[in-house]
């Protein structure tokens, strides 16, 4: 099996029913980027039918490369994926809304990806709330156990072994207070969070961490209207 899960979070559920409305799609088979797509710190590229997510060595950040939509509350992004090396460390299909600004960068809730684990996570209440200077007391290192209790409970973390040099299928929904994670047609975890409820999720982007990690037919989709 391409897939090792835990038996408690196995299931045949299929993720795409409810989501049957494409707002964009990207086989990436075009030469280069899209002009849908933005980048942010990115060193990415479009490649023998791929996109390569690239993190510039000398770079502070990872590599974002993104989409904007009209925002919505419920979406489902699709994507395939695979890990080429042991450099690469994970992958984030993050849900933001650069209009909201009660959260650093408007981050509202991702998913992560390794090759050992998944995690999803409520940006928007969690770890880049910046009220009550939240977001900055956490980047110094300076939160009270009561402020790490609660982010714990702000995200879930799920063991989940990715094969490398194997293309594999994500998709990530958002519905309602809850985010979902299938791989390869087997849910993976889902998480409820208030912060998800989100109403205008307007920005998807995968960022890549930091290096090989290829992307295809990717795609962002709504709840049919």
């Amino acid at each position: 099996m391409k897939i090792i899960l835990p038996l408690l979070f196995l299931s045949t559920a299929v993720f795409s029913a409810d989501y049957s409305r494409v707002i964009f799609s990207d086989d990436f088979n075009a030469e280069g980027f899209a002009k849908a797509w933005g980048h942010y710190k990115s060193s990415s590229i479009v490649k023998d039918g791929v996109l390569v997510g690239i993190t510039a060595p000398t770079s502070d950040h990872s590599a974002v490369d993104h989409i904007r939509i009209t925002g919505e509350c419920d979406l489902e992004v699709s994507v395939k994926f695979r890990f080429v090396s042991d450099k690469a460390k994970s992958f984030n299909v993050w849900f933001d809304d650069k209009s909201y600004k009660g959260s650093h960068a408007g981050h509202i809730c991702q998913a992560s990806i390794s090759p050992t684990g998944v995690s999803l996570s409520d940006a928007k209440t969690g770890g880049f709330d910046l009220s009550n200077g939240l977001y900055d007391r956490k980047k110094a290192n300076q939160l009270s156990e009561e402020e790490k209790k609660m982010l714990t409970g702000k995200q879930k973390r799920i063991p989940a072994k990715t094969s490398l040099n194997e293309w594999h299928t994500l998709i990530v929904t958002t519905q309602g207070d809850t985010i979902s994670l299938s791989i390869d047609g087997k849910e993976a975890g889902r998480f409820s969070s208030p912060g998800i409820t989100h109403e205008t999720k307007s920005l998807v982007s995968l960022t890549t961490n930091p290096v090989d990690v290829h992307y295809d037919d990717f795609s962002i989709k709504g709840i049919a209207k």
